[in-house]
């Protein structure tokens, strides 16, 4: 049967001698991605309510020494970047679960070659093969 005529989960590409893609195991893997979905978007949610009842907060502690002032500017631009960083995985998570559905999961951005069977399980959000992972972390 040629690569072209399959469909589902048998489609997606491995590396060489690696088994298959069976439909159970695209299964969970779409189940992980979408449980952290579900968490990452309620992180987000909480993390900018927290952001803006801070800012908010900010006018209330006008009168702060300067060391109160710069605590709460650190703690405000922390929580900031980690709601960026949940943000890009949610963004990755989504990516994931798009390409799952046209059919392109597993195939490396960089090279288009497959990134593996055995990384997307254990790193279901990857978009590169692990050789093209080690030249990008290199750079």
């Amino acid at each position: 049967m040629a690569a072209t005529t399959r469909s589902g989960a048998a489609a997606l590409p491995v590396r060489p001698g690696e088994k298959r893609w069976t439909e159970a195991e695209l299964a969970e893997v779409r189940k992980e991605l979408e449980s952290e979905i579900t968490e990452l978007r309620a992180e987000i949610s909480k993390s900018e309510s927290d952001i803006a009842e801070r800012m908010g907060d900010a006018v209330a502690d006008a009168g702060d020494d300067q060391a109160d002032a710069g605590a709460k500017t650190f703690q405000r631009e922390h929580e900031l970047a980690l709601t960026h960083n949940a943000r890009e995985l949610l963004a990755q998570n989504e990516r994931a679960l798009a390409r799952i559905e046209s059919g392109t999961y597993g195939v490396c951005d960089s090279c288009g070659e497959p990134i593996g069977k055995a990384r997307l399980q254990a790193f279901p959000r990857a978009m590169l093969c692990v050789a093209c992972k080690q030249r990008e972390e290199r750079r």
